[in-house]
C-alpha cells in the first residue's frame, strides 16, 4: 500500500473507504482483493441497481441461474442465492480487516427487497432471513430510513443484527434513525445482552440532493418578475442567493449531519450505552459519484473527510480520487457556512424537508425499478435454453 496513495491516506484522517459496487467479475477476477491491498479498501456496499447490472447485464451468473431454475427455485430465491454468495465471498475477503479493527470495519452490505420500504414487519422478517443466510459477522443488512424503516431498524438492532441504514437525505430523518439505533441498544441493555457485537452505519445520500435542487435554483436565478423588463430588488436578491446556493446543499447537509452526530455521541444517553460497550453509528457518505460534468469528480469526497466517517465510492470515483485526491480533515470546517446555506434556502422559499421527502420516495422507486427488471431478466435467463 503506497504512502502516497490519496485513497489509502484517508485512513490517516479517520475515514474508511468502501466500494459502492459488487459483482462476481470483481470478486473472482481479483480486483476487489487488489483494491483492499493497494488502496486500503475496507468495505463494500451493494443495492438492487448494482446487482441488476452485475447479474442481469452479464453472462457471469447464467449457468447458476439455469441450475437453480431447473431445481424449481423461484425468481426471488434465485436472486437471493446469487447475491448471498457474492456477499459471502466479499465478506471473506474483508474478514482480515474486520479482525484487525476489532469489528469496527471490514463490512459488506446487502439490502432487503426495496418493495418492503414501507413494510416494517416484512423488512424485519427479510432482514433476519438474510442475516441468517449470509452467516458472516461482517455483514450489514441495509434497511431504508423510511418511517416504516425506523421500527424495523430498532427491532433489528435489538435482535443483534448489524444494520446499514440507507436512503437518508435529511438531518431530521437522520436524528430519527439515530434514535431508533439507540432504542434498539437500550432494549438489548435492559435484557443484559452484549452491545459491542452490534454495528451500524447511517448512509447519507449526497449527489441526488444537488441533482434535485440545482434545476430549481437555476429557475429562481433566472427568474424575471412578470410584466417587467428587470427583476425587482427582492427578485434580484433571490436570484443572487439561488445562484450562490447551486451545488452547495448536499455538502452543507452532510456537514450539519456530522455536527449532529457529534452531539449524539457526546450525549449522556449515548455515553451510558458506550460505557456498556455500544459502538458509534458512523455516518457513511453515499451517492458520492458526481452526476454533472460541471462538478469535480471528487466533489463529495474532499470536503467531507473526517474521523468516524465512511465514504462509499463507485469504482470510477475511487480511481479519480487516487489520481486527484488531496486528503485533509475538512468535515468540521465551514459548518457556519453550512447553516447559512440552510437559512438561504428558506429565504428563497425552498422547503428542504419537502425536497428530502421527495428524494426518499424517488430513492425507493429508483431501487424498485431495477429490482423488478432484474427479476424479469432472471426469469428470462432461467427459462432460456443454455448456450452449452
Amino acid at each position: 500500500m503506497s504512502k502516497n496513495n490519496p485513497v489509502s491516506r484517508l485512513r490517516e484522517y479517520g475515514q474508511s473507504v468502501w466500494l459502492d459496487s459488487l459483482s462476481r467479475r470483481l470478486l473472482r477476477g481479483g480486483q476487489l482483493k487488489r483494491l483492499i491491498e493497494s488502496d486500503g479498501l475496507s468495505g463494500v456496499t451493494s443495492n438492487p441497481a448494482i446487482f441488476e447490472k452485475a447479474i442481469g447485464e452479464t453472462e457471469d451468473y447464467d449457468d447458476d441461474i439455469h441450475r437453480l431454475h431447473d431445481r424449481g427455485k423461484s425468481v426471488e430465491q434465485i436472486y437471493q442465492e446469487l447475491a448471498i454468495r457474492d456477499i459471502q465471498e466479499a465478506a471473506d475477503l474483508l474478514r482480515p480487516v474486520f479482525e484487525r479493527t476489532g469489528g469496527a470495519d471490514g463490512y459488506v452490505s446487502l439490502e432487503v427487497s426495496p418493495k418492503l420500504a414501507h413494510d416494517a414487519q416484512g423488512t424485519i422478517a427479510e432482514a433476519g432471513s438474510l442475516w441468517r443466510a449470509v452467516e458472516r459477522p461482517n455483514v450489514m443488512i441495509k434497511i431504508p430510513g423510511t418511517k416504516a424503516g425506523l421500527a424495523a431498524i430498532q427491532k433489528c438492532i435489538s435482535d443483534g443484527l448489524n444494520i446499514n441504514v440507507t436512503l437518508l437525505f435529511g438531518v431530521a430523518r437522520y436524528r430519527e434513525v439515530a434514535d431508533a439505533y439507540l432504542r434498539g441498544l437500550e432494549h438489548r441493555a435492559r435484557r443484559k445482552q452484549e452491545l459491542n457485537s452490534v454495528r451500524s452505519v447511517a448512509s447519507f445520500f449526497l449527489s441526488r440532493i444537488d441533482g434535485l435542487l440545482d434545476p430549481l435554483l437555476d429557475e429562481i436565478a433566472a427568474h424575471k418578475v412578470p410584466d417587467h423588463d428587470e427583476p425587482s430588488n427582492g427578485g434580484i436578491e433571490k436570484a443572487r442567493l439561488a445562484a450562490e446556493l447551486r451545488g452547495s446543499v448536499a455538502v452543507a447537509s452532510a456537514k450539519i449531519a456530522y455536527e449532529t452526530y457529534r452531539e449524539i455521541v457526546a450525549s449522556e444517553r449515548f455515553q451510558k450505552l458506550e460505557g456498556q460497550g455500544a459502538r458509534r453509528q458512523w455516518l457513511l457518505w453515499a451517492s458520492t459519484g458526481t452526476k454533472s460534468r460541471e462538478y469535480s469528480d471528487v466533489k463529495y469526497i474532499e470536503p467531507l473527510i473526517g474521523s468516524e466517517t465512511i465514504n462509499t465510492m463507485p469504482l470510477e470515483t475511487l480511481e479519480a480520487y487516487r489520481d486527484q485526491g488531496n486528503p485533509a480533515s475538512r468535515i468540521e470546517k465551514g459548518v457556519d457556512k453550512a447553516h447559512q446555506v440552510m437559512r438561504s434556502l428558506s429565504e428563497i422559499e425552498i422547503d428542504l424537508a419537502e425536497m428530502t421527502e421527495r428524494l426518499e420516495d424517488e430513492g425507493v422507486e429508483k431501487f424498485v425499478k431495477p429490482f423488478e427488471k432484474l427479476m424479469e431478466q432472471i426469469e428470462h435467463k432461467g427459462a432460456a435454453v443454455p448456450a452449452h
